[in-house]
């Protein structure tokens, strides 16, 4: 069940109720605010309409014993496909892009009769991440529909899509989830967590069900504890930062640590709003540093309990003691 977005459910059902369904939807928002998950949702009644038995009620949610939104939850119909990117090694690390021989492959969808209705559906989440071959191929699809072909595309950032893409889509905005949105989700999907848990969850997602859960089980509490008591108090003795460093400078921290290198940007730059004149340049040229770090220890494999010393060393200088 989706939670939030009612405004755009309700576009696309005045759409489809009025017979005038355009053959592309570009879905556009921060990531992980649920855009592919509204996809799944929109292509599954679609298609539960379109095969029968008929679904009474307004909205885009498919009853989960309807046949259709069985054999979509077991990755089996037909008529549908998702692109996204692929695992590239065992170690189930993505791929940089979705590729041209994966659009290509849609070539044997269009190729043949639909199989259980009028209707087919392709999801691409995300077109961000197609390489530019690939986008060309998709766009002469989108140029010429395939007949009864429906594409539901997802991106985070449709500034950087070609033009041509974006001219032959219609647009339809995400924003971000309330507070209360969030707490219902979270809860709905974590229901073991501690209340205490579910709050941090709501702060780090900012919006974002996808980046809270993506957080889930990482005691996400318990780090921003810490970063609060740099920023209010410093690390006069270095107690904190050794103990920070200590708990995510092993291997087997890595999914926290990796939190934490999220999470310290995020927190600089919400303080750095509530400053001003010298203050916030100063916060903001701390943000500018952490986010590099952030950036680039992963990926350059720097050493974990040195990087997370010296994040914590850029967040004792938010402290009230750290002024000149």
């Amino acid at each position: 069940m989706l939670v939030g977005h009612d405004g755009q459910v309700a576009t696309l059902r005045q759409a489809v109720d009025s017979g005038r369904l355009h053959h592309a939807w570009l879905l556009t928002g921060p990531e992980g605010v649920g855009k592919a998950s509204f996809a799944i949702a929109a292509a599954t009644r679609l298609l539960a309409d379109a095969a029968g038995p008929p679904i009474h009620g307004e909205g885009i949610e498919t009853p989960e014993n309807h046949p259709i939104a069985h054999y979509i939850r077991a990755g089996s119909h037909p008529d549908l496909r998702i692109l996204e990117r692929l695992a590239k090694d065992k170690r189930d690390d993505l791929a940089r892009s979705i590729t041209i021989e994966q659009v290509r492959s849609l070539q044997g969808l269009f190729a043949t009769t639909a199989s259980l209705s009028a209707r087919r559906i392709v999801i691409i989440d995300s077109i961000d991440d197609l390489e530019r071959s690939a986008a060309n191929a998709l766009l002469k699809n989108l140029e010429e529909p395939p007949a009864g072909t429906l594409f539901f595309l997802v991106s985070h950032v449709p500034g950087r899509l070609l033009p041509t893409i974006r001219s032959r889509c219609r647009l339809l905005r995400f924003g971000r989830l309330s507070e209360e949105q969030m707490r219902r989700l979270l809860r709905r999907h974590l229901p073991d967590q501690p209340a205490a848990e579910i709050e941090a969850l709501i702060i780090a997602g900012d919006g974002s069900p996808g980046r809270a859960l993506s957080f889930a089980g990482l005691d996400i509490a318990a780090l921003d504890e810490a970063i609060e008591r740099l920023i209010d108090q410093g690390d006069p003795t270095n107690a904190i930062r050794s103990t920070l460093a200590r708990q995510l400078g092993t291997r087997t921290a890595q999914a926290r640590y990796e939190a934490y290198l999220d999470r310290v940007p995020a927190r600089i730059a919400a303080e750095a709003r509530r400053r001003e004149g010298a203050a916030l340049a100063s916060a903001v040229a701390l943000w500018e540093q952490a986010r590099r770090i952030g950036e680039s220890a992963v990926r350059l494999s720097l050493d974990q309990a040195t990087t997370t010393f010296e994040l914590a060393t850029l967040l004792t200088r938010l402290a009230p003691s750290a002024a000149p």
